[in-house]
């Protein structure tokens, strides 16, 4: 007789961890790559090269941040310009799963490239092309799997699955920074964490324990997709015509005159994209900014990493729990209100000065303060994504949702630009790596100011 179970689809259950491993096997991507590791890296390597040719330090340092800062608004344009096309057209074909792994596969040679970083600085630019090939990849990926999240659970659970799912992957994100940490950075001994030459006799002098963070991303990612792949299926919609370009653009300005008439989603969508893209500053210049103001060594980044991450994974858990409790909004308000806090003290700080007082020299307390500001951005930080799709979801229909999320993915990448830009200007400006991240305070005032108009129960009409 045959055996039907084995045609049996995979349970909820099943369906909901396989979607929760995407978080864990695509975490790293940011956590090592575009904030703890990778990134402080290239702000390193690219502060030697602008030395090499004639800068003094502190024009160097924020020479090598403009260029970190031109990356991420040129990959965020291109995300945020290409989001909604893409949305539409899968949602006309009924199908996302082919969109995921064409992404996917760009993370992962995006991801791998790193490893050809010369410490010299001599292919830095073509670094920022493979960087961004795999952040474009990540960030795609992301967006058709999100727009899965409907299909999970009723509204009212949607939450907690979505606040669980980020806990789980930041824990995917700890891990990972754990084993580079101990196992292949080097300090400046040429040591790891606990005092081991880097794995597989990779040459200190070279780098290479640092520059493996591209390798062991893409092959994290590449081992950790196997359960998503194996238990969350393509839900097939029915198709929606003959799918093209032409039609998807179609869809997505109709979408967009629509918006003209469903004034909780045009303002959710406003509100969001100021202050995610105010978050992603945070995110991508975080490690940045301990790297040249506070003049911390990779491993010390690392260590900070490993803190954010950790309090992200709880808070976000936490978050999802609230979430359910009292909806995403308040939630959302709280996370804003608590980062913008930490922004302001991040600007006031620097290694002899907090808010204008002299500290004595060799003084610990802004390591201590920005340790704790690590805390408070990676916690709040997780609670602010998790429950900012949630709130997404109350404002689409699953018939829809991969161009809706289309439409969140241009909401939160159509500006950016924005953040870098305005940090890569302000940094320009000053001449100050400190005084730069300013940008990130008003960004976030303005995304609460527009989130008085969304109504927290949304819209799906």
């Amino acid at each position: 007789m045959t055996d039907l179970t084995a045609t049996q689809p995979p349970s909820l259950r099943k369906r909901i961890w396989g979607w929760w491993f995407f978080d864990w096997a695509s975490q790293p991507y940011h956590t090592l790559l575009v904030t703890f590791v990778f990134g402080p890296f290239f702000a390193s390597v690219a502060t030697d090269y602008f030395l090499s040719t004639g800068l003094d330090g502190e024009a160097a340092r924020a020479q090598a941040q403009s260029s970190w800062s031109l990356c991420l608004t040129l990959t965020g344009l291109i995300i945020g310009l290409s989001a909604p096309f893409l949305g539409a057209f899968a949602d006309i074909s009924g199908r996302r799963l082919p969109w995921i792994i064409v992404f996917s596969t760009a993370y992962v040679v995006g991801a791998g490239g790193l490893w050809f970083t010369d410490p010299a600085g001599g292919n830095m630019w073509w670094m920022l092309v493979s960087f961004g090939l795999g952040f474009i990849g990540a960030e795609f990926a992301a967006i058709f799997v999100n727009a899965q999240l409907p299909s999970l659970g009723a509204k009212e659970d949607v939450g907690q699955v979505s606040g669980s799912g980020f806990a789980f992957g930041y824990l995917g994100g700890v891990l990972a920074l754990f084993i580079m940490l101990l196992l292949f950075v080097e300090q400046d001994s040429g040591k790891t964490l606990i005092g081991l030459d880097p794995l597989f006799g990779l040459d200190a002098s070279q780098k290479q324990g640092t520059r493996a963070v591209g390798p062991f991303v893409a092959l994290w990612f590449a081992v950790f997709m196997v359960p998503y792949f194996a238990w969350v299926r393509d839900t097939r919609g029915p198709r929606q015509g003959a799918a093209s370009l032409g039609r998807a653009v179609f869809m997505v300005v109709n979408s967009v005159k629509a918006l003209a008439h469903r004034r909780s989603l045009a303002s959710y969508l406003a509100s969001s994209m100021l202050y995610r893209d105010a978050l992603n500053g945070l995110y991508g210049f975080g490690g940045v900014y301990a790297g040249l103001v506070l003049g911390w060594s990779i491993t010390n980044i690392g260590i900070f990493g490993v803190i954010a991450a950790i309090s992200a994974a709880l808070f976000s858990w936490l978050g999802g729990i609230a979430d359910k409790r009292f909806g995403p909004k308040p939630v959302i308000v709280a996370a804003i209100l608590v980062l913008s806090f930490v922004c302001l003290i991040v600007v006031n700080m620097s290694r002899t000065q907090f808010f204008g007082v002299t500290l004595a020299e060799g003084s610990g307390l802004p390591d201590g303060i920005f340790f704790a500001c690590g805390v408070l951005i990676g916690g709040f930080g997780g609670i602010l994504q998790a429950t900012s799709r949630t709130l997404m979801v109350r404002h689409t229909t699953p018939e829809n949702a991969t161009e809706a999320f289309g439409l969140y993915g241009l909401s939160g990448r159509a500006t950016a630009f924005l953040a870098p830009a305005l940090i890569g200007l302000m940094t320009t400006a000053t001449g100050s790596a400190r005084i730069g991240i300013t940008p990130v305070i008003a960004l976030f005032a303005l995304g609460l100011l527009l989130l008085t108009r969304v109504d927290g129960e949304g819209d799906q009409a």
